[in-house]
């Protein structure tokens, strides 16, 4: 008999910092206890890790056949600090409190999605957009922890990934988003798959 897991979810807010618990039980006993995991806003202090983080991304990338998609030294110290200006920039931490996952978030517009190609979005309704998720090595199920804490925040999501980005396209197909058509990006011009995902 395969193995179900319940999902339950916290989630607490004050004016500085977001927590998100998820709490995983197996039903059928075999693993028990919890793993907790923490969301907040990233600050300057932060931005060596994350450029640790994106440097790894991008050899994983070169490992698993996608060597373009960051090749041009992209997510820059720029792009961070541009981000956490904005507010849009999040870390997530372990129980230790290490930063083991970064990703760009907003609810808005993201002119990069208003032509799509080749399709069309599901919806034309108010969307989050998350950009430029990335962890550290051997941080399962990190990926879908941001995916979910960034759905709870806004039930209508874009993202767009690289044609050869093969893990991420399985992590939101995992996740429920439907490939909806092309996107070019503004910065160079690049193709990127586009997808969805709405209640």
């Amino acid at each position: 008999m395969a193995q179900r897991s319940k999902r339950t979810a916290f989630l607490y807010k004050d004016t500085s910092t977001i927590l998100y618990f998820i709490i995983y039980n197996n039903l059928n006993n075999n693993i028990k206890g919890k793993y907790n995991m923490t969301i907040r806003k990233t600050t300057a202090n932060d931005i060596d890790k994350l450029l640790e983080i994106f440097d790894y991304a991008r050899e994983y990338m070169k490992a698993n056949n996608n060597p373009n998609q960051w090749a041009d030294g992209y997510p820059s110290r720029e792009n961070i600090e541009q981000d956490i200006q904005k507010n849009e920039s999040y870390v997530c931490l372990d129980d230790d409190n290490n930063i083991i996952a970064t990703f760009c978030f907003f609810v808005g517009i993201e002119e990069d999605y208003n032509e799509i190609y080749e399709g069309k979005w599901l919806n034309n309704n108010k969307y989050g957009v998350i950009h430029r998720i990335a962890t550290l090595k051997n941080q399962k199920g990190v990926g879908s922890f941001c995916m979910k804490y960034c759905f709870d925040i806004c039930k209508n999501m874009r993202v767009d990934t690289h044609k050869d980005n093969i893990p991420m396209q399985r992590l939101l197909e995992k996740e429920g988003f439907t490939k909806c058509g092309i996107i070019k990006l503004r910065r160079n011009g690049a193709e990127r798959l586009a997808f969805q995902k709405s209640e």
